[in-house]
């Protein structure tokens, strides 16, 4: 059975997208711990990161680099928090969120509720970012 990321990737689902690549798949959460809280997902399935093949984690890393890159140059922000936790969704993921400090990192806290023009004004500007 497909998951969420998966049906997210191919349309059925909509989404924030902020950019993708052959293997790779990014958008904004939509219960995001910060203002830009972005996952990057491969886009075949697969549970667990660490069980990616070399190429799969290389290629997912190194697209979750150019996409944090592009969130640093589009969202005021200290830097790009990394996480990866995986129980949530049975999907491979990284988190990518802007922090100015630690506890924003905390997916302890009460998750946001942005508005749909924000949310999508915010995926527009990492994805203009990202296609630099």
């Amino acid at each position: 059975m497909a998951t969420i990321f998966s049906k997210i990737i191919a349309g059925e689902i909509p989404c924030y997208k902020v950019g993708e690549d052959e293997k790779n798949f990014a958008f904004l959460d939509i219960n995001p711990v910060n203002k830009g809280h972005v996952l990057v997902v491969p886009k075949t399935e697969n549970d667990y990161i660490f069980n990616l093949s070399d190429e799969d984690y290389s290629s997912l890393t190194s697209f979750a680099r150019k996409v944090a890159k592009a969130m640093q140059r589009a969202i005021d922000c200290k830097r790009i928090g990394v996480a990866v936790i995986g129980l949530e969704v049975p999907h491979a993921h990284i988190h990518l969120i802007p922090i100015n400090e630690e506890k924003d990192m905390s997916f302890s806290k009460p998750k946001l509720t942005l508005p749909a023009e924000e949310m999508q004004s915010i995926a527009d500007a990492i994805a203009k970012e990202l296609a630099k």
